[in-house]
């Protein structure tokens, strides 16, 4: 009796396996012209700042490419404005930001994952209805309180009203939710308290949710130039994105390259953070999706 080969599987892909042709051109069309809107302005300050004195950064006569790259601008913004402050401030912001949102977050979305106490679902529903209102809204109520704490020019004062979101605590309940009843049941069997279900269970399943809300975090953070501009007061405290902002005043001489070249220093750590961890990050966001 003979036994049909089996014949060894494509290890490749094939070109019709992604569509037909036409298809494939289309989406990569598609694909070209996402990537030209979304980084195509980045790229144009990045080449826009390394321009010479002589060449035009507007204008009909502007060059996307550079004749003479040079990197004078990056060396005047560091000499005129204080970048390594304005950096440290930012961090300070930045790390604050981080350790309470992952905190907070953690903890309430492990609190609302868990069924059997009367109040989940009006703290959900609270939490969702939160994010319908913009900040804008609620922007004089946060200055008044923190001018009544005490916290106006004071970075506490930038990092306070977004110490938690609830965008971050309802993506963590959604990670919490995804592990299996089994799992913990079994933990319980073994003697585990809930402190050591949490931190040994719960928090190593969640670890794709908590890049993300690392990452979001970050982002937020280091980029906000709003509510900065609306607490901070002296130089010495201001943050990165607000103080080169600084460059645009005509004390500095509006030099378009030096402001090109200050937007370019202050998006260059998100690039950076992005890159290492987007593996992480994509990870997050499927494993981590809020469910209902």
């Amino acid at each position: 009796m003979t036994t049909a080969v089996e014949k060894p599987r494509r290890l490749m892909p094939r070109w019709r396996d992604y569509g037909r042709p036409r298809e494939l051109v289309v989406r990569y069309l598609l694909l070209l012209f996402v990537l030209g809107i979304t980084v195509g302005p980045l790229v144009w300050q990045f080449l826009a700042s390394l321009k010479g004195v002589g060449e035009d950064v507007f204008g009909s006569n502007a060059s996307i490419l550079p004749h003479h790259p040079t990197l004078r601008a990056y060396r005047e913004v560091f000499d005129q404005v204080p970048v390594a402050t304005y950096i440290r401030n930012s961090v300070i912001v930045v790390v604050l930001s981080i350790a309470s949102q992952l905190l907070f977050s953690t903890t309430a979305g492990y609190m609302l994952s868990k069924p059997g106490w009367k109040g989940r679902k009006a703290v959900w529903v609270v939490l969702v209805a939160s994010m319908m209102f913009p900040f804008e809204s609620i922007m004089v109520s946060l200055f008044i309180s923190i001018r009544d704490l005490g916290l106006v020019d004071n970075l506490v004062g930038v990092w306070l009203p977004g110490f938690v979101g609830a965008i971050n605590v309802l993506l963590m309940r959604g990670a919490f939710l995804a592990v299996p009843r089994e799992i913990e049941d079994s933990a319980m069997l073994d003697g585990a308290n809930e402190w050591q279900r949490f931190r040994h269970l719960y928090l190593p399943s969640a670890w794709g949710a908590i890049m993300v809300v690392t990452i979001n975090t970050f982002i937020s953070a280091w980029d906000d130039f709003l509510w900065p501009l609306i607490v901070l007061r002296s130089e010495s405290h201001m943050t990165l994105t607000l103080g080169l902002s600084r460059l645009q005043s005509s004390s500095f001489g509006y030099d378009q390259r030096m402001v090109m070249a200050g937007s370019v220093i202050s998006v260059v750590p998100v690039l950076v953070l992005f890159v290492i961890t987007q593996r992480w990050f994509y990870r997050g966001v499927s494993a981590g999706a809020v469910k209902l």
